[in-house]
């Protein structure tokens, strides 16, 4: 065995490997050193999502040339020099790792220049090696511009995803730095385009509002509680503003961004039953803790904290959040205010004596049979449950199920299904008794399930998944035929969604459109929604409410292969469309969701395995009653 001692730009490109994952990881480690260097301003510039060049200015206290070579070398900081003040612990960076893995993997230089100096300085690092320092003209601060990143590691660059997703990190980064310093300028450009000009805010909501927009910050309630061991701070948002997805969710301790996943478990209990299961709040948390009570220095990315007392904080957060939406009522409140109320008179005994009530009088027919012809008012329609989601005539009414194949070529263009389909309704036929059973044979229990009689028993369906099956074989079908059936809504919607929002749907605005949706940008931050496929909800309240969901599709991992990528998405989508769709309250709408479930290919099982329907026999019956 031969040990030995690395060389110093091989030993920063593994450290590399822990602090630098991707281009937000540059984003981030510069804005932290820019805060801690007292700035009152920041500036990020990104061309291609940061594989060109990803620059951070701001108007710190600078540094002096000497410090600027220093500052690239391994565990070089000016934030503790003595073991005790790993426990007191405020700023940002102290590990002093940042510039030199930075440096390991991309080419840097640093302008930079102190108040007290006349002229400033420019330092060129590349492969943790010091190419030049020379003096400049500079302002006062520090002007960092990292260029080709991973040009040495080449494994590690085409590991790095597309600009739309990259974006995406770095804006997520932006955002939590900006979240902790209200009092601070800052600003993001991407190639040449300004995304975020934050001016310093008065409060932490108004900094809220300039980055997330006035739906987000309008839904907000203050919390605040101070303890001997935590003081609390921030906001939580309105019940009816939770989401599925898991955004707009922070947690800070003494202006420090970290991911807790037991704190959240707080968060969560003390809303308990006012969200629905499935879903999230939005929350704005900061913790004000003893340094001396935590340990920050868990993870190389420092998104890690260790309470000394977490429990405690556990507890006093719940009680934090408990009380704050005790004390406001989302709910429909009783108005006992009379002031401008129309008065209702109260008869008096005399003139109920002289204006006594008369029943009306009933008359009916008793030959009339509202089943004779389905509810349809003439009894010689061809047609039973005419019209179907397309406004395409179902099948004509038989007294048997017919078995010639000329009929069902006919009712297979009504359906719009593939020849492959037919024999399924054959199946279909063939559960009845003689033939197709009229609507007003099919019961909905609480809008989940549809029971219909068949020839052995009843068939039980289950709303949503049938749903989900046909939008699924639908979204399939139009990525084959490259279009889909778009429902235009009346009144476009505009949704704020987020800067960072905004490169998803740029990055897969192409599938949205074969999947149906009319999607465009109108701003950094909010879309215009103009239609959405067959079956989505297209009305201002729905579009809200869908698009979170949407986003969240959008953001999952998928895999690599295009076709198990389309597929993976046409799922997720059938998911939201059932769960967001417009809901089966009539057994005339049961019917034709039965009509279109048997019109796919698969009428049994979900894209995902789950079951859609069975069949209860009269023996499955009879042993359910013994």
């Amino acid at each position: 065995m031969d040990i030995r001692i690395l060389p110093s730009n091989i030993a920063n490109m593994i450290a590399a490997g822990e602090v630098v994952q991707r281009p937000a990881s540059v984003v981030k480690e510069l804005m932290e050193n820019a805060v801690d260097a007292g700035a009152d301003t920041v500036t990020v510039s990104v061309q291609d999502a940061g594989r060109t060049l990803i620059q951070v200015t701001d108007n710190g206290c600078g540094m002096s040339p000497d410090e600027a070579v220093l500052c690239f070398e391994r565990h070089a900081t000016s934030k503790i020099s003595t073991a005790e003040d790993l426990s007191a612990i405020r700023t940002f960076g102290f590990r002093g790792e940042a510039l030199a893995s930075i440096a390991a993997v991309a080419e840097v230089s640093l302008r930079t220049r102190r108040e007290e100096d006349e002229v400033g300085c420019e330092v060129v690092f590349a492969d943790s090696r010091h190419v030049s320092t020379q003096e400049i003209s500079a302002p006062r601060g520090a002007n960092f511009s990292v260029r080709n990143l991973f040009y040495n590691v080449p494994a590690r660059r085409k590991f790095i995803k597309s600009d739309n997703v990259e974006m995406k990190h770095i804006v997520s980064e932006f955002l939590r730095i900006a979240l902790t310093r209200p009092d601070m300028n800052f600003t993001l450009t991407s190639n040449g385009r300004e995304i975020y000009v934050l001016r310093k805010a008065n409060s932490l909501k108004f900094r809220i509002q300039d980055l997330l927009g006035s739906p987000v910050a309008n839904a907000l309630v203050d919390i605040s509680t101070e303890t001997s061991v935590v003081g609390i701070r921030g906001y939580a948002g309105s019940p009816d503003s939770a989401r599925k997805n898991q955004g707009n969710q922070y947690f800070f301790v003494n202006g420090r961004y970290f991911r807790s996943p037991y704190l959240h478990k707080a968060v969560m209990n003390a809303y308990g039953n006012l969200v629905s299961e499935g879903t999230s709040p939005v929350y704005f948390i900061y913790l004000d803790v003893d340094p001396h009570t935590m340990d920050v220095n868990i993870s190389p990315t420092k998104t890690e904290v260790k309470f000394e007392e977490d429990n405690v904080i556990f507890q006093t957060l719940y009680a934090c959040i408990k009380e704050a939406l005790g004390k406001n009522s989302f709910g429909d409140a009783i108005d006992f205010d009379r002031e401008g109320a129309p008065e209702i008179p109260v008869l008096s005994r005399s003139y109920q004596e002289s204006h006594p009530v008369v029943e009306p009088g009933i008359s009916y027919n008793p030959e009339y049979n509202p089943f004779q012809n389905d509810g349809f008012p003439s009894e010689t329609s061809p047609y039973s449950n005419t019209f179907g989601y397309h406004g395409q005539p179902r099948y004509p009414q038989q007294e048997t199920v017919p078995g010639d194949d000329e009929f069902f070529a006919e009712r297979n263009s009504f359906m719009g299904g593939s020849p492959a389909a037919v024999d399924k309704r054959d199946d279909y036929g063939k559960l009845f008794e003689d033939k197709i059973l009229p609507a007003t044979q099919m019961l909905i229990l609480k809008g989940k399930y549809i029971f219909t009689p068949v020839k052995s028993g009843v068939m039980i369906v289950n709303i949503r998944r049938a749903m989900e099956r046909i939008l699924y074989e639908a979204g399939m079908k139009a990525l084959a035929m490259n279009r889909n059936a778009v429902q235009a809504s009346l009144f476009p919607v505009q949704v704020t969604i987020g800067a960072g929002n905004m490169y998803l749907f740029s990055e897969y605005r192409d599938i949205l459109t074969k999947f149906g949706f009319d999607i465009e940008p109108q701003s950094v931050d909010t879309v215009i929604v103009k239609g959405v496929p067959e079956g989505y909800p297209t009305d201002e309240a729905g579009v809200e409410k869908m698009l979170p969901d949407l986003i969240l599709a959008l953001s999952d991992d998928h895999v690599s292969a295009r076709q198990d990528m389309l597929s993976s998405l046409a799922d997720r989508f059938a998911r939201l469309g059932a769960v967001s769709g417009s809901p089966v309250r009539t057994p005339i709408e049961a019917q034709r969701l039965i009509d279109d479930l048997f019109a796919c290919g698969n009428t049994e099982f979900t894209n995902s395995g789950h079951r859609i329907m069975t069949v209860l026999s009269e023996d499955d019956i009879m042993k359910l009653l013994d």
